[in-house]
């Protein structure tokens, strides 16, 4: 990789979150907290959806994915803020850069195409029930999931390649904490125009067309229930898509904030939250709206405590 007219550069620094040395140690602290809290709450809901057979269906083996995501995006984000946030002024290589670059935008992009093949899965789960086992066979769900990650590693690709194969001048200095697209681009002395062409037309196969399907998704939906004449049923319906479509929320109104706005109106301190938010909140949040909303997944962590307390009684 070229860095401006003279030679290759053989680190950047990540400037981190704050400025203010007084509260790093704060900070580390609810980070780690969050780190560990994301950890163990995302790595319980992928044991209980593997050891528990009333779980082995199409919607909790998307979760599964769901959950697998978000705790490859905080390995590969917060152990490396933790250092810097400890010694601030820690080098990143270029490849260790770009290694991340390419892994946070998979990770995010399959998240969003994830959500909307879940939300398809709600939308035939509800509307064509009897059509479901045949619509979302296992062969179908793998092929899902497979075009998820697939389709999310290629855009990353694509934008990794053009951002850490541009000229680069002056200040090697990122303002992020973790090397991001955006923050690296505008260290460059180049045109970067074509970026805002690839952010555009990513923006519409992964944040667009996901959020109009889940949109159309959860349409139909409503009209189906609506159309219930139990007020049961109602309630269970609505209940299955309650715990998805907080997270949908969570994450889509986070992603489209940061990445469909001009970049006109993007500033450093507003993006670091931002991003702060979907690559740390968000995987903490997951498997609390999951658990604490969802009856199965409850009865699967009091069948999980019973069979341990009968073998701690054994």
């Amino acid at each position: 990789m070229r860095i401006g007219n003279a030679t290759s550069p053989t680190q950047f620094v990540l400037l981190g979150l704050l400025n203010q040395t007084e509260v790093h140690t704060f900070f580390l602290a609810m980070i780690l907290l969050a780190f560990v809290t994301a950890l163990a709450g995302n790595t319980l809901l992928l044991f209980l959806i593997q050891v528990d057979s009333s779980l082995h269906t199409p919607m909790y083996f998307f979760l599964s994915h769901l959950a697998f995501m978000d705790i490859c995006q905080t390995l590969i984000i917060v152990p490396k803020m933790s250092a810097d946030f400890l010694t601030p002024g820690n080098p990143i290589s270029p490849a260790g850069c770009g290694t991340q670059i390419f892994l946070t935008l998979t990770i995010g992009g399959a998240e969003c195409l994830l959500l909307a093949v879940m939300a398809y899965d709600r939308y035939v789960a509800i509307c064509n029930p009897l059509k479901y086992s045949i619509l979302l066979s296992q062969r179908i769900c793998l092929s899902l999931a497979g075009g998820v990650w697939i389709g999310a590693s290629g855009d990353a690709l694509i934008h990794t390649v053009y951002t850490m194969y541009l000229p680069y001048c002056g200040s090697k200095a990122i303002d992020h904490f973790f090397c991001e697209s955006p923050a690296l681009l505008k260290l460059s002395c180049s045109d970067i125009s074509l970026h805002e062409t690839l952010v555009f037309v990513s923006g519409i196969v992964l944040l667009l067309i996901p959020s109009s399907i889940i949109l159309a998704s959860y349409t139909c939906i409503l009209s189906t229930v609506l159309k219930m004449k139990s007020t049961k049923g109602q309630q269970k319906a609505l209940a299955t898509c309650s715990s998805h479509m907080t997270v949908v929320g969570l994450f889509y109104g986070a992603a489209i904030f940061m990445y469909m706005r001009p970049s006109a109106y993007h500033s450093p301190e507003q993006d670091k939250i931002v991003a702060l938010f979907y690559t740390i909140v968000t995987p903490v949040l997951n498997p609390l709206i999951y658990s604490l909303r969802n009856r199965d997944v409850l009865g699967a962590l009091r069948n999980l405590a019973g069979k341990y307390r009968v073998i701690q009684k054994n």
